[in-house]
């Protein structure tokens, strides 16, 4: 399984960014996917799901109405879009699929909300 995040960057609040999610070494529409954060010297905390056919999603109450995941089972890929960014959204995010058994997990991608 590997998992590769990109689209991470610097950002000023209010802005937006879409973080994408490149997957591989699994059937990847048969999977939920999800999105996880960690800010500095915080726990890693849950942001969005979603299922593997790409209908139901949910959200962290903090994101909710902000922040929108979806899939493409074609391109192996699920999406994180961050609209109307805040500072407290600082954080290094990552996506996970748990596959047999096993969280895995990309190398993560940097996210910045600054001005």
């Amino acid at each position: 399984v590997q998992l590769v995040e990109s689209g991470g960057g610097l950002v000023q609040p209010g802005g937006s960014l879409r973080l994408l999610c490149a997957a591989s070494g699994f059937t990847f529409s048969n999977y939920a996917m999800s999105w996880y954060r960690q800010a500095p010297g915080k726990e890693r905390e849950f942001v969005a799901r979603i299922i593997s056919a790409g209908g139901r999603t949910n959200y962290a109450d903090s994101v909710k109405g902000r922040f929108t995941i979806s899939r493409d089972n074609a391109k192996n890929t699920v999406y994180l879009q961050m609209n109307t960014l805040k500072p407290e959204d600082t954080a290094v995010y990552y996506c996970t699929v748990r596959w047999r058994q096993t969280e895995h997990w990309g190398q993560g991608t940097q996210v910045t909300v600054s001005s």
